[in-house]
């Protein structure tokens, strides 16, 4: 296996693979000339968030400034809104629903590192520093809602039309339907229909 096939099914990789490198160079590019538009410029964001995420439905709106890892390694389905400051390291895969809604600061993390320093440490292979790591993919199912400061680990799957409160770190399962907050993420209750807006003083 490639390093790249390695790293996107979860299996220990040389994270300073010269090819990997190459498609971090290219996404990390492409987020900084996104960075650098105006939200009135939309024909150029919506041509960058082509190179940047391939596979995207439409209507999708990146308030920036966003930060990929590859890009390439996400999905995101229709209707999609992020606020700024969104995070998204896609060693393994990212399946991002549609009609989601992102608040503020909202960071999607699949890389998992060694416990232990001496496998966390830089490398040197063949005069090339390098680092070991290994993910764990997430998916965010349809119709969520992530508030500001939301950090989702490797690993999760969030359920379709669950809310994520402010602040919380999900790191396992929520089920669909959901009010979940805290650190670690807890369900605090299910959503009814007592929770519509119509209803709110």
């Amino acid at each position: 296996m490639t390093n790249e096939e390695k790293m996107l099914a979860g299996k220990i990789y040389n994270s300073g693979d010269l090819n990997l490198q190459k498609k971090l160079t290219r996404a990390h590019r492409l987020c900084k000339i996104y960075n650098d538009t105006f939200d009135d410029e939309t024909q150029r964001r919506q041509e960058i968030v082509d190179q940047l995420l391939p596979e995207h439905g439409e209507n999708i709106f990146l308030q920036g400034p966003i930060f990929f890892d590859y890009g390439c390694n996400t999905k995101i389905g229709t209707n999609f809104y992020a606020n700024f400051n969104l995070t998204v390291l896609d060693t393994c895969p990212v399946v991002i629903g549609d009609n989601e809604f992102f608040g503020p600061n909202v960071t999607l993390a699949t890389p998992l590192h060694g416990l232990l320093a001496q496998d966390r440490n830089t490398q040197v292979i063949d005069g090339q520093k390098t680092t070991f790591e290994y993910g764990k993919p997430l998916t965010i199912e349809d119709n969520c809602w992530l508030a500001s400061n939301v950090v989702v680990n490797g690993g999760v799957t969030i359920g379709a039309g669950s809310v994520i409160g402010s602040g919380s770190v999900v790191t396992r399962d929520t089920p669909a339907g959901v009010l979940a907050v805290g650190n670690p993420c807890r369900v605090v209750r299910k959503l009814t229909a007592a929770d519509q807006i119509k209803l709110k003083k």
